[in-house]
């Protein structure tokens, strides 16, 4: 089991930046992909980014792209997600998720171990 702690949420204007970090337990942090997901008001959970164990490889969901990076520090045991240009669409709970398996991470199956979520509200 990994424990994961989001911050960085809040309120930004349109066009505006904001760096999420997840903060993880456990010494199995850097055997894990990582990963992006939020959820919107009324809406379900959506992948936004993961990254493999080592940082080589990452993967995007296409409303992101060109906008947002994340990116690892095994050192630090914590993940990043910067986001640029931000829009009011990118307006939700980010959640931050773990597991061994990159491919479970994209596919935010429920097996993978979850953070409680921060806020993003993106203001026009």
């Amino acid at each position: 089991q990994v424990q994961l702690v989001e911050s960085g949420g809040g309120l930004v204007q349109v066009g505006g930046s904001l760096r999420l970090s997840c903060a993880a337990s456990g010494r199995t942090f850097i055997s894990h992909a990582m990963g992006w997901f939020r959820q919107a008001p009324g809406k379900e959970r959506e992948f936004v980014a993961a990254i493999s164990w080592s940082g080589i490889s990452t993967y995007y969901a296409d409303s992101v792209k060109g906008r947002f990076t994340i990116s690892r520090d095994n050192a630090k045991n914590t993940v990043y997600l910067q986001m640029n240009s931000l829009k009011p669409e990118d307006t939700a709970v980010y959640y931050c998720a773990a597991d061994s398996q990159v491919a479970a991470v994209v596919a935010g199956e429920e097996s993978v171990n979850w953070g409680q979520g921060t806020q993003v509200t993106v203001s026009s």
